[in-house]
């Protein structure tokens, strides 16, 4: 039972990045930020099926564990992205003041 419950944590932790990346694109508390954060609950049902965990009470914290931390790591992965796009923008300072010397 224990290498099927570290296997369903995994499967959520990886299933909850792009969903984590997606939900910090959108404003705190919208619809589509509630969205990014439930769509993958029948998801995390559905591993939990699949690898035979049923619904033990000891396997709650850790998959619940799973699923935030990877909404936490894609969230983290947006901001790093983020600043990266904008650091390799170069930002040109124009004078449009001819007179100037």
């Amino acid at each position: 039972m224990g290498i099927n419950l570290l296997l369903a944590a995994l499967a959520t932790f990886v299933l909850n990045l792009p969903f984590g990346y997606v939900r910090h694109g959108f404003r705190k508390f919208s619809i589509m930020w509630f969205v990014a954060i439930h769509a993958p609950i029948p998801f995390v049902i559905l591993f939990r099926h699949l690898f035979g965990l049923g619904f033990q009470l000891y396997t709650y914290p850790i998959m619940v564990s799973a699923f935030f931390l990877g909404q936490f790591a894609g969230k983290k992965a947006r901001i790093y992205f983020d600043r990266k796009k904008l650091q390799g923008e170069k930002i040109e300072i124009v004078d449009k003041k001819k007179d100037r010397k």
